[in-house]
């Protein structure tokens, strides 16, 4: 079994953070997004990967994953030149496929838990294809599941009007190669995309085997600011099971809880770290900090004379003698918030990469 990677999508709702690089690359508990599906599809026992780039930053998921080495896969570089849908980018990997079973996952999607367990039933179903299902409260924002009466599927509709049920089909999905047919079968839709929701219904249309099976604990699709940093929190809860200090915590400093900081980070004197937390290597954390809980701090950071807490930095940020608690924010690399404005009170930022902002 092989595994297909969507790297593409303009992540217009993550804006300014998606100006100058692909969503899939934005950090939540010290890894890239989509590190996170490639390590689960890793786990799974795959370890040849497609990972299909848009026009948003490619160079930069290239340069951050190379050839796949660094987590043990051998990575394939695909360009979809220009958004036209999921199978479209899927089309496109169909010599890459060759006659394997074969994943398809959506790089901004994460799962509990991975996908081993449900690689290996679909293996055994026989099935042509097998979708993850989860409910959700407004289906009607995404693909939605259609059920005869005997629970049989019987349709997957794209963002429709009167949701038929309140299961969605999430950015996971098993195939054959007999998907390929199907895509050859479709047109584009009316927003000028070949739509995985069309194919998979082709598929039902030619009698092929699609069944599914219910997601079992948390599914995230992080689309928006508010998901980034539920992930963020999701990740530091369920992966995070202990602490590992690999840096050097001074006299006078205070760690408590699960934390993970990374070698040549510093946590100096009359700063409290309190987990869980993610610091990374070479930061510097204090003097007079106070990182709260479900926090992740990048690489090369520095924050001084700052509360901050369920809070993403990524890597190079500096962030210094806010008085302001920060709370709920984003700020992207190289950036730098500082000030001296008195007001004591919770700020909330949301700061696009190489960034100065002073209060």
């Amino acid at each position: 079994m092989t595994g297909i990677v969507l790297h593409g999508g303009r992540g217009t709702r993550l804006r300014p953070l998606t100006h100058t690089g692909p969503k899939q690359l934005i950090p939540v508990g010290g890894k890239a997004i989509s590190q996170y599906v490639l390590e689960d599809l890793r786990d799974a026992g795959i370890n040849e990967v497609a990972i299909v780039l848009g026009n948003i930053g490619p160079e930069r998921v290239q340069e951050y994953y190379g050839d796949g080495s660094r987590i043990g896969m051998k990575i394939t570089y695909v360009n979809q030149e220009s958004p036209k849908g999921i199978a479209d980018a899927v089309r496109l990997c169909q010599d890459f496929i060759g006659n394997d079973k074969f994943i398809v996952f959506l790089g901004d999607n994460l799962l509990k838990g991975g996908v081993a367990a449900y690689a290996k039933d679909f293996v055994a179903s026989g099935a042509d294809a097998m979708l993850l299902l989860t409910r959700v409260k407004d289906p009607e924002h995404f693909g939605v599941a259609e059920f005869d009466t005997s629970g049989r599927l019987k349709a997957v509709v794209e963002k429709p009007k009167y949701a038929p049920s309140p299961y969605i089909v999430t950015g996971i999905y098993f195939f054959t190669p007999t998907l390929f047919d199907a895509i050859a079968k479709v047109t584009p839709s009316g927003r000028g995309e070949l739509e995985i929701t069309d194919s998979i219904q082709m598929l039902i249309s030619m009698s092929a085997k699609v069944v599914y099976r219910f997601v079992e604990g948390w599914w995230k699709d992080t689309g928006t600011i508010e998901d980034i940093l539920d992930a963020n929190r999701l990740i530091l809860d369920e992966r995070l099971l202990q602490s590992s200090i690999a840096g050097i915590v001074e006299e006078g400093a205070s760690v408590e809880g699960r934390v993970n900081i990374e070698e040549g980070a510093v946590v100096k004197g009359k700063a409290v770290i309190r987990g869980p937390c993610h610091i990374g290597a070479q930061t510097i954390i204090g003097p007079n900090a106070f990182v709260g809980p479900y926090t992740s701090i990048g690489r090369f950071c520095h924050v001084e004379n700052v509360e901050i807490e369920n809070s993403i930095l990524f890597d190079n940020c500096e962030v210094k003698g806010i008085k302001q608690r920060i709370s709920e924010s984003i700020i992207g690399q190289f950036s730098k918030l500082t000030g001296e404005d008195k007001r004591q009170s919770v700020a909330h930022f949301v700061i696009g990469e190489s960034s100065i902002v002073t209060l």
